[in-house]
């Protein structure tokens, strides 16, 4: 059977698949022979530059021809790799041969053949490769898709500033706050949790088999090659790959910052699963709606049912995401001795994770965008919900020093039924200033707030 949608395994590759077409050209074995290419093709330029009597200044033309290896690498390309690869068993080898390969009919380049991949272990070509591919998945998909998000809860924490709706502690009922106030708390965390991603800093290392530049040394022993790597490694692109350089390491990159990345994607993550559950159940209290799609069915047998589809698919695609980045954060700063392979396979479904994660947030953003207000419901509910005055008004007896404030609302509001009149009947009676009787009989549930939709208004 030739692999098609319906017969992926990952439902990423399969079900999902158009949904994650920018993550795919970044994070895919394709984006990482893409960005193989570029390392070899950088290293091997720069080292034309880097004064040895043995290798010139490439012509301009041979710059620009190589550069073009790099801007225009195509899915032919990769397949052609991948063919080679059927011979050399080993993907990285397969990559150099396949740039040697452009090199017939260069003889400028064809002379000099020898200097691409001079001095380098697999993983100087890898390490750089996967912070080249991390950096766009992050820049490019990641934060994108969570700025959307909020942008969307920005929009909604204003819109509904002073849109009162009852609060609920233990699942119980508790002082109001308004629906705009919410969705600035869950705003609030995001900005945070993004500016970690963001903070992160990318690195590579570009320093031989164990990380001392042994075979560097060997060849040229007078030149320093740390200063070197550490140029190119930093440089911007095109001619450089503008990652952090990693000066100490063993074979591979340690991976640390690859975990500080994962982390913050799953605190993300985290944040948007407690989203994700709340707008679930207001939807499920009637405080939302969900704006109805022609031709879209609910239940296969009951034909009312408009279920929260998009929240419930965001909440098992971020766990998904979660329990793979955090898988990722514990194995890879974890290597025996100077190196061991097994970090290379998990290496390989970073892209997984992040496309869970970016799944998520795209079904989360369409879930949020087709919510509609319902404040019928939401006043129905505040005005059931007398009980929840209870707080302020034993907060001003004690101000005015009435003795067992809390003592005398808790015995008519514990576990009862309260009314306004109820309320009312407690505050005529209190031993406290009119003007403040007066205050408290014109509360009512829908406008104890305090600072709500200030707050709200200010994110």
């Amino acid at each position: 059977m030739s692999p098609s949608t319906i017969t992926a395994l990952s439902p990423l590759d399969g079900r999902y698949a158009n949904k994650l077409v920018a993550l795919r050209n970044i994070m895919s074995e394709h984006g990482y022979m893409h960005r193989r290419v570029q390392v070899e093709v950088v290293w091997f330029i720069a080292l034309s530059d880097a004064g040895l009597a043995e290798f010139k200044p490439l012509t301009t033309g041979a710059r620009a021809y190589l550069l073009g290896l790099v801007k225009n690498f195509s899915e032919a390309d990769a397949a052609a790799i991948k063919e080679i690869e059927k011979t050399t068993n080993h993907d990285v080898k397969a990559v150099e041969y396949w740039i040697k390969s452009k090199f017939e009919a260069r003889p400028e380049l064809q002379k000099a053949a020898e200097f691409l991949h001079f001095a380098c272990t697999s993983e100087d070509i890898n390490n750089t490769s996967h912070a080249l591919q991390l950096r766009s998945g992050r820049d490019q998909v990641v934060l994108p898709g969570l700025d959307r998000i909020m942008l969307k809860l920005r929009e909604m924490a204003h819109a509904f500033a002073d849109l009162p709706m009852l609060s609920r502690t233990h699942g119980q009922t508790a002082s109001p706050t308004t629906v705009g106030k919410e969705m600035a708390n869950v705003l609030v965390r995001l900005q945070t949790a993004c500016e970690r991603i963001a903070a992160v800093r990318i690195m590579g290392k570009m320093n031989g088999a164990v990380g001392n530049y042994n075979a560097h040394l060997s060849a040229w022993p007078e030149f320093d090659w740390e200063a070197f790597s550490k140029k190119i490694v930093e440089t911007p692109e095109p001619l450089g790959l503008g990652l952090t350089f990693q000066p100490y390491s063993t074979q591979i990159e340690p991976h640390d910052y690859m975990a500080e990345l994962f982390d913050a994607v799953a605190r993300a993550n985290t944040i948007l699963i407690d989203l994700a559950r709340d707008i679930w159940g207001y939807v499920s209290l009637g405080y939302f709606r969900q704006r109805l799609k022609a031709g879209e069915v609910g239940s296969s047998t009951m034909p009312h049912k408009v279920n929260p589809i998009d929240f419930e698919n965001a909440e098992g695609n971020l766990g998904l995401a979660n329990a793979l980045l955090r898988h990722l954060s514990e194995k890879l700063p974890i290597s025996r001795w100077q190196r061991d392979l097994s970090d290379s396979t998990v290496l390989r479904n970073m892209g997984v994770a992040l496309g869970h994660a970016a799944l998520a947030h795209g079904a989360l953003l369409t879930g949020l965008n087709k919510l509609e207000i319902d404040t019928q419901a939401l006043a129905a509910d505040l005005d059931a919900s007398w009980e929840v005055l209870a707080e302020p008004i034993q907060t001003a007896m004690r101000r005015f020093g009435v003795p067992h404030a809390y003592e005398k609302l808790k015995a008519i509001t514990r576990g009862q039924s309260v009314t306004a009149q109820t309320l009312h009947g407690l505050i005529a009676a209190l031993d406290i200033p009119q003007a403040e009787k007066d205050r408290l009989l014109a509360l009512t549930p829908a406008s104890y707030l305090g600072k709500a939709a200030e707050l709200a208004r200010r994110v």
